[in-house]
């Protein structure tokens, strides 16, 4: 998954820059917005730290109540949000409705649940008390992608906020308004007016606002490339990071899978949001006796998806966000058909305007084929077939990425097997498609990242978890019965 910065500079080369966004489905510019000066940058961290002193003071109830106004505001909103997704990056309106519920309930599920998910935890030393508890850490930087332009943003923020933190955010060039209707739907909401901040900048700006010491630790959701970037200078400037990065999630279906089933439910997890997801499904390994059957009805699955006008409420494949994407994934699909793998569906691009990919499927994939070893980011699948269970294993796990990966089969109890202790990744879900949810825990492992977002060890990525021991004066300066270590050892 890539986020790259579209900027064009005024003919006046001391004027600022401007952030223009493109509809994907006509090639016609939406809006354009002008860039966040270096001066403002500085000032809209500065800020941010100030209102954080202020929001870690208030009780959780009162953060609560403004992270359900917020959640109100987007149900209240979300055709209107979902009609900016589909114009801005070409999200289905339909799913964009649903993107901007979802944040909703991602809001009420961390008001209800922050105050238990932080209380604090009583441990037994000897002390007269001992203590475990989070504080926040203050200004986190938030650096989000165009493809979920809501809710990736909630499902960091929202967990942050309910903490006491505050956050800045730099989301991709190609949807500035979605970047800015999430500033407003916070300060609509009650937060301090400077808590939540977006800003139009471009990636180079990126290293200055990881160094500003007021900000103390980063999230990323975007490509491999951008990971290893933001990883890099924050490892320089020793600040916390949680990176959600590509990913290529394998579904396997095992000699005993409902065929029908697994390739109605493959169909749906692989055009999702365009098949535009890092968990969108990619790869599928299936055994030897039931590639055929998969094959036609996957196909069939496939063919009736209907492309077209995201703003249409029948449009379940949109355009790609942008053309240059469009141009990288053929290419991928054509070194892979050069390389064997057979078209059993689409692999053309369409004439007319927009940037439109058609459903497509590739079969007999092989290792050194693009559509095996790379992550495909559109409507492109990759069917890969293997002689056994052990096999479809192996071929699952031969890849850089860990994000998710899903296992078809009669047998449940076989599948929550290979789940918890074969498939390497962040999620695996049986005879599901996989998705994220505000009680889960996401990320993954591999290239796919580290750290996790949402539950409640999502709320403790950002915070301080302090260890308090209180015990009375003149008592022994002990620690559950030990000598205290001393000066030159921890």
């Amino acid at each position: 998954m890539q986020a790259t910065v579209r900027l064009a500079r005024s003919s006046n080369s001391a004027a600022p820059m401007t952030f223009t966004a493109v509809n994907p489905a006509t090639g016609k510019a939406v809006a354009s917005y002008e860039e966040t000066s270096p001066a403002a940058v500085r000032q809209a961290v500065e800020q941010a730290h100030e209102a954080s002193l202020q929001w870690r003071r208030r009780d959780i109830a009162e953060r609560a109540k403004s992270m359900r106004t917020a959640g109100r505001l987007l149900r209240e909103r979300s055709n209107r949000y979902g009609r900016l997704m589909a114009e801005e990056m070409g999200k289905p309106i339909k799913q964009g409705v649903a993107e901007a519920q979802k944040c909703a309930d991602g809001c009420d599920f961390f008001a209800e649940n922050a105050a238990s998910f932080l209380a604090p935890e009583i441990i037994d030393t000897g002390a007269a008390k001992s203590f475990v508890t989070f504080q926040p850490l203050g200004v986190i930087l938030a650096i989000m992608p165009w493809n979920f332009p809501f809710w990736q943003v909630f499902r960091f923020a929202a967990p942050a906020l309910m903490a006491g933190n505050a956050g800045v955010m730099k989301h991709s060039s190609n949807v500035p308004g979605c970047a800015l209707a999430i500033e407003e739907v916070f300060r609509e909401a009650g937060f301090p007016e400077h808590l939540f901040r977006t800003l139009l900048i471009g990636s180079g700006s990126v290293d200055d606002l990881i160094a500003n010491p007021l900000v103390r630790a980063v999230t990323l959701t975007g490509s491999g490339p951008a990971g290893r970037a933001v990883a890099r200078k924050a490892g320089e400037m020793l600040k916390k990071t949680v990176l959600e990065l590509g990913g290529s999630d394998a579904y396997l279906v095992l000699d005993d899978a409902d065929v029908s089933f697994a390739a109605k439910a493959s169909a749906e997890g692989r055009l999702v949001n365009s098949g535009q997801s890092c968990i969108a499904a990619k790869r599928f390994i299936v055994v030897d006796s039931l590639h055929s059957s998969f094959e036609d009805a996957f196909v069939e699955e496939m063919r009736a998806a209907k492309m077209g006008d995201p703003l249409s409420e029948d449009t379940t494949v949109g355009p790609l966000a942008r053309h240059d994407l469009r141009e990288a994934l053929h290419r991928q699909v054509e070194t892979s058909l050069a390389k064997g793998a057979r078209c059993l569906l689409g692999g053309k691009i369409p004439d007319g305007p927009g940037a439109f990919y058609p459903p497509t499927v590739l079969t007999d994939v092989r290792p050194g084929m693009p559509a095996y070893d790379e992550e495909m980011f559109g409507p492109v699948a990759a069917i890969i077939p293997v002689g056994d269970e052990k096999t479809a294993i192996d071929v699952a796990n031969d890849s850089a990425f860990g994000l998710g990966g899903g296992i078809f089969t009669r047998d449940i109890d076989r599948g929550e097997r290979l789940a918890v202790e074969a498939v390497e990744a962040g999620s695996v879900f049986v005879n599901r498609t996989v998705q994220s949810h505000p009680k889960l825990p996401f990320g993954g492992v591999k290239e796919s990242g580290y750290g996790r977002e949402l539950s409640h060890y999502g709320i403790k990525e950002f915070v301080n978890i302090k260890t308090v021991v209180v015990s009375e004066s003149g008592g022994s300066p002990t620690v559950g019965g030990r000598q205290a270590a001393s000066a030159k050892t921890e």
